[in-house]
């Protein structure tokens, strides 16, 4: 019974994918790749990837040493209001940005950041859940590590950047993962704060296709393809890390 739900769960997800695929080939004399080779041209690809992975990858660098930082802050120092400051910083999962948009405009508006990198990266820089993230799996390292270092000289810097980093990997992979795929399928925030073509993401591109092209469905489907395929090159190469990261989050709280 196991393994025919796993069947038919895989079958759900799997069949979509297949549909997408099977039209993103078919051309006016059957299967080719006139559909990738069109779709690549006119939604200017080059300049999407290249924006789409600035953001992303900026997006991750800045959540990662923010997410660290903070998660060994909650999880081994001792100040007042700490249990106070972790919810909250839980409480702000539950907030869309659609909702803060209009102060955060502002914001970058008066730092003169809009329509620049700035305004696609700052406001994602911290992150709720990848603080949570990090502090669980810092709870879950034993403390006689650090004691250890400590009474060998070592300063919590270095215990934060020498010792339990490397082993907090798999919940790194992680946050990896959410933060850079997050960024690379956001539509709001490069629709809301930039107007430069230049400056324009994968998924603008994809937004373009089905304004000027909504009947051709498969120039659409090759488009989709070609967006997803860097995510599910990522995906299946962090794969074992992510799912080791995710499971060591509930082991201690």
């Amino acid at each position: 019974m196991k393994a025919i739900g796993l069947g038919v769960g895989a079958a759900i997800v799997l069949v979509p994918l297949g549909l997408v695929l099977w039209v993103s080939f078919q051309g006016a004399e059957g299967w080719s790749l006139a559909n990738y080779q069109a779709a690549w041209q006119q939604g200017n690809f080059w300049v999407a990837f290249a924006n789409s992975t600035i953001v992303a990858v900026g997006v991750t660098v800045f959540q990662m040493i923010t997410s660290a930082l903070a998660g060994y802050a909650l999880a081994r120092l001792r100040f007042w209001g700490k249990s106070l400051l972790l919810l909250i910083i839980l409480a702000t999962l539950i907030i869309p940005l659609q909702i803060l948009v209009i102060p955060i405009f502002l914001v970058l508006k008066t730092g003169h950041l809009i329509n620049t990198y700035g305004a696609l990266i700052l406001p994602s820089a911290v992150n709720g859940f990848g603080i949570f993230l990090l502090r669980q799996y810092f709870l879950a390292i034993p403390i006689e590590l650090e004691e250890a270092a400590a009474l060998d000289g070592a300063n919590r810097w270095q215990i934060l950047w020498q010792i339990l980093l490397p082993l907090a990997r798999p919940a790194l992979v992680t946050l990896f993962l959410f933060a850079f795929i997050g960024e690379w399928n956001d539509l709001f925030k490069p629709l809301v704060f930039t107007t430069r073509p230049e400056l324009q993401t994968v998924q603008l591109a994809l937004a373009s296709f089905q304004e000027q092209f909504t009947n051709n469905w498969g120039l659409m489907m090759a488009a989709v393809t070609i967006a997803t395929i860097p995510i599910g090159v990522i995906f299946l190469v962090s794969q074992k890390q992510f799912i080791r990261g995710v499971a060591a989050t509930g082991i201690k709280n």
